[in-house]
């Protein structure tokens, strides 16, 4: 099981990518079959599902229609002082924004702010319902609880940086636009410990946990759930070695206390491509993955996505 520390995100703007026609139109939930043309036409196959599980919770995803554009609506969404860009998918018939809901969001009403054609804004409301994690209790090494000054600088250090990681918002960094959000699993093996539970170290509490831990021996291939580009790389404290992929509109995934990284910083990776292995460094109990998923710089669950 992973303590993975996961530092405050920063804004930044920039450019968003575009699902196809037949992409954005594939339904709010489920396999939608194409039609058949003509009395004699075979039926076809269902096409597949490309959006994540919509569950308006806090750590959640929401999944929000803002209508037909002519060109792609920029959205936004508030996180604390920062208006934060919202990934958008669709064409000019539909056009989907969706949505990651922080942990720390209060049960009740939202919105996002859509920039609107006259230069105006609208928003679009969605109601967050109430989740409530269970908590769990770690035992592991006193000094990864009670920093030394020293490790309370590098941790410092590594938050600042990994701030500027998050900020990452790209049109298309695998080189094409994406046609699902679904993921596969990176790595075969039981789910160790769920995201959003409330975590104590030690009798200590701390954040709640920010994504997903599946145990597997150190060693084991990681692979790329979507295709992606490699944006950060490095040992970290808490996290141990990290690897963060960008997959594109704010949608970056995280691994987290791995033996082995064998892969830089640019390389572009196709989905189900090895990248990485599994591992027991940074703060542990033993050998996991922990995978971590962040829509609008804010950690949810990566459960939604598979």
């Amino acid at each position: 099981m992973s303590a993975t520390a996961v530092p405050a995100p920063a804004p930044h703007p920039t450019a968003l990518p575009l699902f196809t026609r037949r992409a954005a139109l594939l339904g709010a939930g489920g396999l939608l079959a194409l039609p058949a043309l003509g009395r004699d036409a075979k039926p076809q196959p269902a096409a597949p599902t490309v959006w994540p599980h919509a569950l308006a919770v806090p750590g959640g995803v929401a999944r929000l229609s803002l209508g037909p554009a002519a060109t792609r609506p920029v959205a936004q969404a508030r996180q604390g002082h920062a208006d934060v860009p919202v990934l958008v998918l669709g064409d000019a018939i539909e056009w989907t924004a969706v949505v990651g809901i922080p942990l720390a969001a209060m049960p009740g009403d939202a919105h996002i702010t859509v920039a609107t054609a006259d230069g105006g804004t609208r928003q679009v409301a969605y109601t967050v319902a109430p989740k409530q994690y269970k908590e769990q209790h770690l035992k592991v090494s006193p000094r990864t609880v009670d920093l030394s000054p020293e490790d309370q600088a590098r941790y410092e250090r590594e938050r600042d940086h990994q701030a500027q990681v998050m900020a990452t918002f790209s049109e298309q960094p695998a080189g094409g636009a994406l046609q699902s959000l679904r993921m596969q699993v990176p790595v075969p093996g039981r789910r160790s410990s769920s995201f959003g539970l409330r975590r104590v170290f030690n009798g200590q509490p701390r954040n709640p946990h920010s994504g997903m831990d599946i145990a597997a021996a150190t060693g084991t291939p990681i692979v790329a759930p979507l295709p992606g580009k490699v944006i950060d790389v490095d040992d970290y404290f808490f996290n141990g070695g990290t690897v963060w992929l960008d997959h594109g509109q704010g949608l970056l995934t995280m691994y987290c206390h791995l033996s082995s990284m064998d892969v830089r910083v640019g390389d572009v990776l196709r989905a189900g491509e090895a990248f990485c292995k599994v591992g027991a460094t940074g703060r542990v109990t033993g050998p996991h993955l922990h995978w971590g998923v962040m829509l609008n710089r804010t950690m949810v669950d990566p459960a939604l996505f598979l």
